[in-house]
């Protein structure tokens, strides 16, 4: 084993889809020569051709819409969104075309169609860089969406994505792309459309998935000490939703926080809070409480601390659960 960042996890899972099947192949703004702004697929046009490592003009919509053709082809495109702020002049192509067409052929005509999008705040960015639109996605019935939150998840799931025969919204922490963990290629990877405890605890659930797994994991080891404990779940996969690991959790501890950096309003922690509270009703000390960026645009970068959830809002929350 070896320590690798996110970054490149990701690079290594796109190298090994490409080595494992000629018909995968990369599309996006900067992706070849330049190797992306974030460098994630440094090295991969160099090595596979300018003919599978594409680089696009500026048009979101002209990407996904030549990624439909290919997929109709029998090609497993990977596209890239260079921002998240920037996935919305490809909004129409993803959720009227990409989302239904496998339906709308009865299933004969599968979209194999993987779309990367870097989201989250974080990185000191302007204006449409630092957004999170998970939501809209998994709102749509038709894709898939996950979110990685470790290097480790990143290298598996992006393979694991590349092999689904219905779109992936693949959903990557910008903010976290340079941070290490051990990666040992040979074991067996968990299921995709899984979600997976990563600390356990007895006091108070909390749920989190891509940039705010490693806050939450922070949140319970400064409370440790205080003789609190907290249990943390990663939820990896947004849409379908893998709730039974959260259900058992709720049942055990009672109380749960859900945290995302996207706006609270609508977003999918109201979502997960309805089925916790239809389900685990008669386990719970106190209602579901979120956690989440404020109902705003996001602000300019020197503002981005006080709108990302951070350690003090989650542990306020969980105090406040104690209060019911």
């Amino acid at each position: 084993m070896a320590p690798v960042t996110l970054g490149k996890a990701i690079n290594m899972g796109l190298r090994k889809a490409m080595e494992d099947d000629p018909k995968v192949l990369l599309m996006g703004e900067d992706i070849g020569r330049l190797g992306g702004v974030f460098r994630v697929t440094d090295g991969l046009q160099k090595d596979f051709g300018e003919d599978r490592v594409i680089d696009t003009p500026l048009a979101e919509s002209g990407i996904l819409g030549t990624a439909v053709g290919l997929a109709m082809r029998g090609y497993r495109p990977v596209c890239e969104i260079q921002f998240d702020g920037f996935i919305f002049p490809a909004y129409n192509q993803i959720v009227t075309q990409v989302a239904k067409i496998h339906a709308r052929s009865r299933g004969r005509m599968p979209m194999r169609i993987v779309v990367r999008v870097p989201f989250g705040g974080g990185i000191g960015a302007v204006e449409h860089h630092s957004e999170s639109p998970e939501a809209y996605f998994s709102h749509t019935p038709g894709l898939k969406v996950v979110a990685c939150s470790n290097p480790v998840d990143a290298y598996w799931m992006i393979q694991q994505a590349i092999r689904q025969d219905d779109p992936v919204l693949f959903f990557e922490p910008k903010r976290r792309y340079w941070e290490k963990a051990d990666l040992d290629t040979t074991v067996e990877p968990e299921p995709l459309f899984e979600s997976r405890l990563v600390r356990p605890g007895h006091d108070c659930t909390v749920l989190a998935y891509g940039p705010m797994v490693k806050t939450a994991l922070q949140a319970a080891a400064a409370v440790e000490g205080e003789g609190r404990s907290l249990e943390v779940v990663d939820l990896r996969t947004l849409s379908p939703l893998d709730l039974g690991p959260v259900f058992e959790s709720v049942r055990r501890t009672g109380r749960c926080v859900v945290v995302h950096e996207a706006p609270t309003n609508l977003g999918l922690g109201s979502e997960i809070a309805a089925r916790i509270t239809e389900e685990c009703f008669y386990s719970l000390e106190a209602p579901v409480l979120r956690v989440g960026g404020y109902d705003t645009p996001y602000p300019p970068s020197k503002m981005e601390e006080d709108y990302l959830p951070d350690l003090d809002r989650i542990l306020d929350a969980v105090d406040r659960s104690f209060t019911f």
